[in-house]
């Protein structure tokens, strides 16, 4: 349930980012919020999947809403499957520096 919830943040953010009416680097500041938000919310129940989950989803989707080349969206998938890869990464570490931080708040929480 929790993984579903990871995968419907990146989905809801990624889109919202790609509607945003300018992009520029404060879009990133409610992304990475999010992540570490997750990663304090999920305690100890696998806090780096998830993160990956939501970094992987949320580029994925903002490159596929975003894109408005020429080339069909189909051709395009392995080379945002490539850079969600990059979001997953960020997602993850985001995650486990939230599940961290919980550790580091409430000391009688293990982050695993």
């Amino acid at each position: 349930m929790r993984f579903a919830i990871a995968v419907l943040l990146g989905f809801v953010l990624g889109w919202a980012g790609a509607h945003a009416l300018f992009l520029g680097w404060w879009t990133l500041a409610p992304w990475g919020a999010a992540g570490l938000a997750l990663g304090y919310w999920l305690r100890s129940t696998r806090p780096a999947l998830a993160g990956a989950a939501y970094g992987f989803t949320l580029s994925f989707v903002f490159m596929a809403t975003q894109y408005t080349g020429t080339a069909s969206l189909v051709s395009r998938v392995p080379f945002f499957a490539l850079l969600g890869g990059v979001g997953a990464l960020c997602g993850l570490v985001l995650a486990v520096m939230g599940s961290r931080l919980r550790a580091l708040v409430r000391p009688g929480m293990t982050a695993q």
